[in-house]
């Protein structure tokens, strides 16, 4: 079986997930950006299709590009730290159970030689990617989004939720997301 196959027939999280297993990511060995973000929303876990609530759109807003550029997987990766909705909490979703991405992003990046950036969507993205090389806190490590280039981009989530942190940070949507498009083009050779 090969290791997409093993990836959506996963079932290591199921003791732990009340709703169930639903293993929600988009790889292909022609895909040129990655998207590293949290773990499926309980939405996306009823339609099985990444980012399909309000923070895809914005996310898609953000990267400048439609929703069929968007969920073109020969463009476009979709790894989440966790591939399944963890479930809720007391605040919002839970955070990505801790035993899929050591599973299952190496053996999956292996068999996309082809990214050129890969984007981290908050915190769990940036702490195991960036490891000691992220700054003291979200705001700071997307503050220094250009030292990480060109490999990995630091960015918030999309998600409504942080509405508060983009009017505080105005010039996150003034001068990150601007880059981000024009990369983003560049890439999909536009």
């Amino acid at each position: 079986m090969n290791i997409i196959k093993q990836a959506r027939n996963c079932t290591t999280c199921a003791p732990f997930l009340k709703d169930g297993v639903r293993p929600v990511f988009t790889v292909h060995p022609a895909a040129r950006i990655n998207i590293i973000g949290q773990a499926p929303g309980r939405k996306v876990h009823e339609s099985g299709i990444a980012w399909d609530d309000a923070s895809g759109k914005r996310l898609r807003k953000w990267l400048g590009v439609n929703s069929e550029t968007f969920y073109t997987p020969e463009l476009f990766a979709i790894m989440p730290m966790g591939f399944c909705f963890p479930g809720t909490g007391k605040s919002g979703d839970l955070p990505p159970r801790p035993e899929c991405a050591p599973q299952w992003h190496q053996p999956l990046l292996r068999m996309m030689p082809n990214i050129q950036l890969t984007l981290l969507f908050g915190l769990y993205a940036q702490k195991e990617y960036l490891g000691k090389t992220r700054e003291k806190n979200l705001t700071e490590t997307v503050r220094n989004w250009h030292t990480y280039l060109p490999d990995f981009l630091p960015l918030p989530h999309p998600s409504p939720r942080n509405q508060i942190w983009l009017r505080k940070h105005p010039w996150f949507e003034e001068d990150v997301v601007p880059m981000l498009q024009e990369r983003v083009q560049e890439i999909l050779g536009k």
